[in-house]
């Protein structure tokens, strides 16, 4: 049992206890009090200041961050001569599309940039000297991106002649030799199919449009629905498009600054320059030639895409000329 005083303590400390207690709750509350009414003054306090904040960071990540506009169109546009008319709001429309469409693609273009400097001046000579306008190199970009591309229809080269197409126009085409590969050979041949329907069809925008739906399959729609202007034809989508995007890309690169490419001359592509071997054995042995020539089958094949295979069987005997990289 407790004694007295014992007894005394024990009731003291439990009045403390519940003291402290009460002592506790009342600064507890006053805290949340406080809180509470420092959540509703005026202000010129936090909520303000986070939302100057945020407007500023706003305001800076614009200034640092690039933006994207609309490429701008020409006032006047024309393609082989050929004026486009924009009183026409669908003929604006289409052209604005390939031109916003092609702004865009900043990896392919840059390459077209690069590459053009090394293929043009050759595709630009022979356009000249066939009387076909210099508008018609960027076809050549619309149609391979100046590559020896071949397509799922099994077109090739960089101006993507089908099989029967090459092969009436004069291009050797067989699995040891391909000529659409050869690309002055090809360009000349290009020219020769790009005037025949000039000839038939009136226009140039008319023989590129050709170029891509076929010679009959545009004479078809012509005779279809009585209109002989490209501009005017309704067509699949594909063709639809084709001829805008080939002078979407004529603009652009044209001016390619002015659409936010920047691509420094010395960072273009040089032209190669050749020396010509003319082989004539049956059969050749490119990998032999390669190293007499001091070079690899790889390179050989590199420089003359128009041999598919190591060895030719050249059963006619003919001579094939081909081209051997020279060092500066």
């Amino acid at each position: 049992m407790r004694s007295l005083e014992e007894e005394n303590m024990h009731i003291n400390m439990k009045k403390y206890q519940k003291i402290t207690l009460k002592t506790a709750g009342i600064v507890g509350f006053s805290i949340l009090c406080l809180a509470i009414f420092q959540s509703f003054e005026p202000a010129d306090s936090t909520a303000e200041n986070i939302d100057v904040s945020l407007e500023k960071q706003i305001e800076q990540r614009t200034a640092t961050s690039s933006k994207i506009h609309s490429p701008l169109v020409p006032n006047d546009v024309n393609f082989c001569g050929e004026k486009l008319d924009f009183t026409d709001p669908e003929v604006f429309e289409r052209f604005d599309r390939e031109l916003i469409v092609n702004s865009f693609l900043h990896g392919s273009t840059i390459l077209y940039l690069k590459k053009s400097s090394r293929y043009f001046p050759m595709i630009e000579k022979i356009l000249k000297s066939e009387g076909v306008p210099d508008d018609m190199k960027y076809l050549c970009v619309a149609e391979s991106g100046l590559a020896h591309a071949i397509s799922p229809a099994g077109a090739s080269g960089f101006w993507q002649f089908m099989k029967s197409t090459a092969i009436m126009y004069k291009l050797q085409v067989n699995d040891e030799i391909d000529e659409r590969y050869d690309i002055e050979k090809a360009t000349y041949a290009a020219c020769q199919l790009l005037k025949d329907s000039k000839a038939k069809f009136g226009t140039w925008s008319m023989a590129a449009a050709a170029y891509n739906a076929g010679s009959n399959g545009m004479a078809r729609q012509v005779e279809l629905q009585q209109q002989d202007s490209y501009f005017d034809l309704h067509l699949n989508n594909e063709t639809s498009r084709y001829v805008f995007r080939i002078i979407a890309l004529k603009y652009i690169m044209q001016n390619p600054e002015k659409y936010g490419f920047f691509v420094a001359q010395n960072e273009r592509y040089e032209p190669f320059t050749y020396k010509t071997v003319t082989i004539q054995t049956t059969p050749i042995n490119w990998v032999e030639v390669a190293e007499s020539q001091g070079i690899s089958y790889k390179t050989l094949r590199y420089h003359n895409a128009k041999i598919r295979k190591p060895v030719y069987s050249n059963r006619g005997n003919e001579k094939i000329i081909i081209n051997i990289p020279q060092k500066d």
